[in-house]
């Protein structure tokens, strides 16, 4: 196996899933979400997992589900534990789309209307330099030099806390809307 096979094996990653539950079986979907959640903890390189609930008249439960790196993933992903929990589940729900594996970064791009595979990392690096960039220099050119005399774990920490959250709720949203032409070529546009 070549090295590079082997570093893209052991980089974290997160699968995406999206339930349609019958109506009037919500309780018991959420009863075997809690308990496939149980049993996916039990397994080595299991990271955990976010549950998005519907919203309005929607049907549709999202998990988040994050593991260490797609060797343990997969391990998951084949393992007649979770085999036996997908059977138990299609009395009530289904599945809406197949899974979007990602690693991390996708998190920061809008999927277009549903599912579409996550843009190419290369792409999603160059629209994270464009989006950082800007703020990484208004920063270090004026507002920097107020935080000389802090110790240096605390005047590091200033750009990160205020960059993290103005990326992810507002100029990777508009990125990923400004360039969808770009970063999905092969999804139908609006």
């Amino acid at each position: 196996m070549s090295q590079s096979v082997r570093e893209a094996a052991r980089e974290a990653v997160t699968v995406v899933y999206t339930w349609e539950v019958v109506p009037g079986r919500e309780e018991q979907f959420e009863e075997w979400a809690h308990e496939i959640e149980t049993e996916a903890a039990s397994f080595t390189g299991h990271r955990g997992v976010t549950w998005l609930h519907p919203e309005g008249d929607s049907h549709r439960y999202h998990a988040v589900v994050r593991f260490a790196d797609t060797e343990t993933l997969d391990r998951w992903m084949t393992s007649p534990q979770r085999a036996a929990w997908q059977e138990r589940v299609t009395p009530f729900a289904r599945s809406a789309h197949p899974k979007l594996t990602t690693t991390g970064l996708e998190t920061w791009f809008n999927v277009p209307n549903g599912p579409a595979r996550p843009p190419a990392r290369w792409k999603m690096s160059i629209v994270t330099i464009v989006a950082v960039y800007p703020f990484a220099l208004l920063y270090d050119g004026v507002f920097a030099e107020y935080f000389h005399a802090w110790p240096l774990l605390a005047r590091t920490l200033v750009f990160p806390v205020i960059l993290a959250p103005l990326l992810t709720y507002a100029v990777m949203p508009f990125m990923s809307r400004a360039l969808r032409r770009w970063l999905y070529p092969d999804y139908p546009q609006e």
